[in-house]
């Protein structure tokens, strides 16, 4: 039964010591995306079909009548 507490107390004690790692990485800028925001204006937009399922765009009736 002691085992039990040895273990549970090293779990604890490893347990604390990732989540002060954590804190730490946080505070200092670890997660920090410098990246993205400059480049984020060279990604397109997504198109947003807005159309009822079943109808056929302009643009599908267009490449069909080409075929």
């Amino acid at each position: 039964m002691s085992v039990i507490y040895v273990l549970l107390a090293i779990s604890i004690v490893v347990a604390v010591i990732f989540f002060a790692a954590f804190i730490f990485s946080v505070k200092n800028g670890q997660y920090d995306d410098s990246y993205t925001p400059s480049v984020r204006m060279l990604f397109e937009d997504e198109l947003v079909n807005t159309e009822k399922l079943g109808e056929e765009s302009e643009l599908d009736k267009s490449i069909e009548s080409n075929n």
